[in-house]
């Protein structure tokens, strides 16, 4: 039976992150998450980082690296994408635990799945992370506690 796109995405963003991590972790990197936007010549995203942040060499390194193994091993159907490799930005989503704890202390807007008490979205500073979930402080005496797997989106929100 022939896979769905949602599979045939998801299938080429793990074989992607594969590579891209084993490139990153020579260059000292982490890659922070994997994209793909298939549709004729599809989009295909890569975001690194690194302490003290990344750099456009840095990127043009790991594009030119990565690409060339995907090439090589025709990870993507047809060979027709358009690669970008880039910082997670300073607006980062938190995708792992592991990001959620690296920023405890931090602003952060939270987007859940279905509204809980008639909200939909939290804004407040990370308060603890865990395994399951994480707690975020919206005032001085009001703290809500989310589980992961009813978070949609949650990204550092950037105070200048």
């Amino acid at each position: 039976m022939p896979k769905s796109m949602s599979e045939l995405s998801q299938d080429i963003e793990a074989r992607v992150k594969a590579i891209a991590e084993r490139v990153a972790q020579y260059e000292g990197f982490e890659v922070v998450e994997v994209e793909w936007r298939g549709s004729g010549r599809g989009l295909l995203r890569i975001f690194v980082d690194k302490p003290g942040g990344v750099l456009l060499d840095d990127c043009a390194a790991v594009s030119r690296q990565v690409s060339t193994i995907l090439d090589a091993e025709d990870v993507v159907p047809g060979g027709a994408y358009q690669l970008e490799v880039s910082s997670p930005g300073l607006d980062r989503k938190l995708i792992r635990p592991i990001d959620y704890q690296r920023f405890a202390g931090s602003k952060v807007k939270v987007k859940l799945k279905a509204p809980m008490d008639g909200r939909q979205q939290f804004t407040g500073v990370l308060a603890e992370a865990a395994e399951d979930g994480f707690a975020v402080e919206l005032t001085p005496h009001e703290t809500v506690r989310l589980r992961f797997d009813e978070v949609q989106q949650t990204r550092l929100v950037v105070e200048i």
